[in-house]
């Protein structure tokens, strides 16, 4: 493709974006879905032009409406190349060809000249705009985080690192190094996880062998540790309620060592047949039932649960604040309920579950958020509505052994203090 063509992509993805309620990674993926001959090289520059342009959202927006412009997607992408790239020949790219952008007019052109050499962030620009964080969560985050305010919203910015999970119960960490480096893809071993490797550079991982063997699988370091956080021995009745795709799943059959039995449930069927496949190459199927709460059988089924769980699972729907570096565009788009509805919905899976936990058993509360809404204050509200249960300490609740990620009662993740997505687990006991 020519410099031209990419820059339209770019542009055709950013006024899809700006037309449809649909999360980027869909639309892009739609996208490029319908343009097979779009070859790897140009899609990679594509997508990451793309991705880059939301990660400086409202730093571009700051700039453009400072120059009197308005802002739509050929302003954000005329800004995004001259304060970001600072590419003195982008206009040239929009050359009014079969296959490029529409020439830049007179306006777009002087806001292009008046950016090009500027700093992205100078001295006076706020500190909200300057580290991304949309204004509706801005009060909230800066009483949550304090003086680290700037520090944690900053490291939300760059993309987040590739991380892989080992399936020990096929191959050790040490093996499945060696097998990697054969591939020529770099690990490193995560700081808190047993199971955890991370890439130190862009890897394509489906290609390799650990991969193809079902040795690895992708998954977030702080997503290992919730399951960590349920201490699941070999032998146990566990039960993942909220379980999407099968990722934590897959993790706690590692823990315990494919002996035992997970029940994963979720109420969106589609989501757990995605994971199945995941389950077949780790070879735990045999330990492992798929329920989803569509359907009335599974329903009916879990109704009859009565305290015979040692663990249950709720990674909830929530805000998903925590993922902004690996969705940047969920900090300025909202694609499914909002916060207040959010958390009577979380409040309701909690109170739905508890019926299924023995005495002395395990309800671990977790979300991809860092809302106090959704995560202290949920659990201050679920133990005056459930005195039977208690708040278990994170150093007593941690498997003996392993490195404890956090200081305190509950496990507060973040990117910049743990290079983790950011996530909050809590363990509530039954006693």
């Amino acid at each position: 493709m020519t410099p031209a063509a990419r820059i339209k992509a770019v542009l055709e993805i950013l006024e899809r974006l700006n037309a449809m309620r649909v999360p980027m990674d869909a639309s892009v993926g739609d996208y490029m879905r319908f343009r097979k001959y779009i070859g790897s090289k140009d899609r990679n520059a594509i997508v990451e032009k793309s991705y880059g342009i939301m990660r400086h959202w409202a730093r571009l927006d700051w700039h453009i409406e400072r120059a009197g412009m308005e802002i739509n997607p050929r302003t954000i992408l005329i800004a995004y190349l001259a304060l970001v790239e600072k590419d003195e020949k982008a206009p040239e790219h929009f050359d009014g060809s079969k296959y490029g952008a529409e020439n830049l007019s007179e306006g777009e052109l002087k806001l292009f000249d008046e950016l090009l050499g500027v700093e992205i962030e100078p001295a006076d620009m706020p500190a909200a705009v300057r580290v991304e964080c949309p204004s509706d969560y801005e009060e909230t985050l800066r009483n949550y985080f304090g003086g680290e305010f700037e520090s944690e919203l900053a490291a939300m910015i760059d993309p987040a690192p590739l991380t892989l999970r080992v399936n020990v119960t096929m191959a050790a960490r040490e093996k499945v190094k060696a097998k990697l480096a054969d591939d020529k893809v770099e690990v490193e071993e995560t700081q808190y996880s047993p199971w955890g490797l991370r890439a130190k550079e862009k890897s394509f991982i489906s290609k390799t062998r650990a991969f193809v063997k079902g040795w690895i699988d992708i998954q977030d370091e702080g997503s290992q540790l919730i399951a960590l956080a349920c201490d699941a021995k070999p032998g146990m009745q566990v039960m993942d309620y909220c379980a999407g795709a099968a990722g934590k799943t897959l993790a706690l059959a590692n823990a315990m060592a494919i002996k035992g039995r997970i029940v994963a449930m979720d109420t969106e069927a589609a989501r757990l047949e995605k994971g199945r496949e995941r389950l077949r190459r780790a070879y735990v199927t045999d330990i492992i039932e798929i329920r989803p709460l569509s359907d009335e059988k599974h329903a009916k089924w879990f109704r009859k649960q009565k305290q015979n769980f040692d663990v249950v699972l709720t990674d909830v729907p929530c805000s998903g604040t925590g993922t902004w570096r690996r969705n940047p565009d969920m900090r300025w788009r909202s694609f499914g309920p909002k916060l207040e509805e959010l958390i009577v919905i979380q409040a309701d899976i909690m109170d739905k579950v508890v019926h299924a936990i023995k005495p002395g058993g395990r309800l671990v509360y977790a979300t991809c958020s860092i809302l106090p809404e959704e995560n202290e204050q949920q659990v201050e509200k679920f133990l005056e509505r459930h005195p039977d249960f208690k708040l278990l300490p994170l150093a007593e609740a941690w498997p003996e052994g392993l490195k404890i990620p956090c200081e305190g009662d509950v496990m507060r993740l973040t990117p910049k203090r743990h290079n983790t997505d950011g996530f909050f687990t809590a363990i509530l006991q039954r006693q």
